[in-house]
Parts: structure tokens; sequence; C-alpha cells
């Protein structure tokens, strides 16, 4: 059994008492109150859930992350950068990237950005602690990304692309202007071999608890995109 937190003022348990089966499922309960959201960042736990599910949240013991500067870019991403004849925005549509990654995708029927996810998100955008980077073409949204951002730690928390690449030159922008910024990583949460191939690498919990603590302030620091 998982504990369950209380609704109005959560107590997040250690990170450590994680389960093992499922990885790093660690309470349930909470709200997604700015608060308890950025609480839960600062000790590395996040909310993942489904639409009718209690609110979940995770902290596994393999972390995938980036270091800035180790962000990959292949030759054939920078023809396909040089290529690309649109532009790059911040902050300008967060609440439509943010739908756009909801949208089900061919490998997933379901999506776990529920709309109560998009309310909390939004409102985090609105204290400058969410942000947004866009691809824009031809003026239409064609790719995108969005997380949050505390002390020197970026939390990427969704990516979607209606073109090719467009994820791709998106995650390279992120992690070239927050290696200007002096950010020390960027928590991409759980592997796969998009982010694999573009310099994530996975770390263990306690290791990315270590790195967190030493690069986080629950204060943002304002505009880390620009």
């Amino acid at each position: 059994m998982i504990p369950w937190i209380d609704d109005s003022q959560p107590v997040f348990p250690d990170p450590s008492l994680a389960l093992e089966d499922p990885d790093g499922l660690l309470c349930a309960g909470g709200n997604l109150a700015p608060t308890t959201l950025i609480e839960a960042y600062s000790k590395g736990i996040f909310p993942w859930f489904s639409e009718h599910d209690p609110i979940l949240w995770w902290s596994p013991n393999n972390r995938c992350v980036i270091f800035p500067s180790d962000i990959h870019e292949s030759k054939s991403l920078s023809r396909a950068t040089k290529k690309f004849s649109g532009k790059i925005s911040i902050n300008t549509q967060f609440k439509a990237v943010m739908k756009a990654c909801a949208e089900p995708r061919k490998e997933d029927s379901g999506t776990w950005i529920t709309d109560n996810m998009i309310s909390a998100y939004c409102e985090l955008a609105d204290l400058d602690v969410a942000h947004s980077i866009e691809l824009i073409e031809d003026d239409k949204l064609v790719g995108g990304l969005y997380g949050l951002s505390l002390g020197k730690v970026f939390f990427a928390e969704s990516m979607f692309s209606r073109i090719p690449n467009a994820s791709k030159i998106l995650l390279v922008e992120l992690a070239r202007r927050l290696d200007r910024a002096g950010f020390a990583m960027i928590d991409c949460q759980v592997e796969n071999p998009h982010l694999l191939s573009m310099g994530a690498t996975i770390i263990k919990r306690h290791e990315y608890l270590e790195k967190l603590r030493a690069n986080i302030i629950k204060s943002p620091i304002r505009n880390p995109l620009y």
C-alpha cells in the first residue's frame, strides 16, 4: 500500500520510500495547487495519473536527465534546423502547447495531461514558474515543449511535433539557452530512445536528489529562457 496524503495540506513522504514496482510510485491524493506542485518538484517528485485516477506522485529510482552542455545535435538535425524557415518563441502560447501535448498519440489513445493539469500548470505559468518554448511556421504552432523552472533545474514535462524534427529542434534550443543561463540539469523524468539519442543519461535517485538539492531554490529565476 502507498500512503494517502491530505488533500488540503499535503506532506510528501521521503522519495526513497517509493515502490520498486511500479517503479517510483510514492503516494496518492493531495492537490495540484501551485504551492503543492512547487513543493513536490523541489523534492524530486512529480504527478502522473490518468483522468479517472486519484492524483499519483512519483519519484523513480532511475531518473532520465540531460546536462545542458551534453545535448547532442546530429548532423541531420543541424541541417534540418538550418532549413527551417519559421521561428522560435518563448512563453507566447503556453496553454496551446499543453493542449497539443495532451492530444492522443499513435502509440497511446489516452493522455495524462487532463484539464485539471492544464489549469494547474497555467497557474504556474502565470507565476513565472512554468515556461514553454514554441516552434512557429506560417503563423501556426508546429511544435512545443513545456516544463517548470526552479533554481538551476528545468523540469521538462512534455513536448509535441506537428512537423518532422520539431521537438528535437526545440530540445536543442532549450538546452543551449539553459546552458547559457547556468542551469545544471534538465529533468526528463523517464527515459525513451528519443531522449537518449540526444544526450540524455540515466542516474540513480540518490544521485539525482543530491544534484537537485545543490541546484534548486523554491523561488523561480525569472525568464530563464530569454
